[in-house]
């Protein structure tokens, strides 16, 4: 998160508009990974910001491989996210309105593992009994994702 944490350190805490992406990864039963965070205590998708030069789905692979030992073998657009839903202030007081763009991914490799700075633990939950704790800016993207899911059938 460098380049986020260079306009920190000029803008204080005050809004940034944040752009970024997410990663919904799906298994073989259609359940869905999610990670602790350590920042809030909430469930979420993985993700983060954009850095310099990058595209999204660079962003999305990389984020993806980060904070789960997870390596995208292929993304599927889902939707890109924005708005006053998607304002959010950190519990450290950093406020943000975050652009997301949002990738499905049910084909992947690698050994599953946390990045112990960002993650206290990863799990693959079931649609139907997701944690109550969804971290705010992920609950409308995994909401939609269900629509998306339940249009399919």
């Amino acid at each position: 998160m460098g380049y986020i944490m260079e306009l920190r350190k000029a803008v204080g805490s005050r809004p940034l508009i944040m752009v970024g992406a997410c990663v919904i990864v799906t298994d073989k039963e259609n359940k869905v990974l999610l990670q602790l965070r350590q920042d809030n205590d909430c469930w979420g998708l993985p993700g983060g910001s954009l850095e310099l030069g990058e595209s999204l789905e660079q962003v999305a692979k990389r984020e993806l491989l980060e904070e789960t030992g997870l390596i995208a073998d292929n993304l599927t657009l889902l939707n890109v996210y924005s708005g006053e839903e998607f304002y959010y202030k950190y519990p450290h007081g950093d406020e943000v309105y975050n652009v997301v763009t949002a990738y499905i991914c049910k084909e992947y490799h690698g050994d599953l593992r946390k990045e112990d700075s960002e993650v206290q633990a990863l799990k693959f939950f079931n649609l139907n009994n997701l944690p109550s704790n969804i971290s705010p800016p992920d609950f409308p993207i995994l909401t939609e994702f269900i629509q998306y899911l339940n249009s399919e059938c």
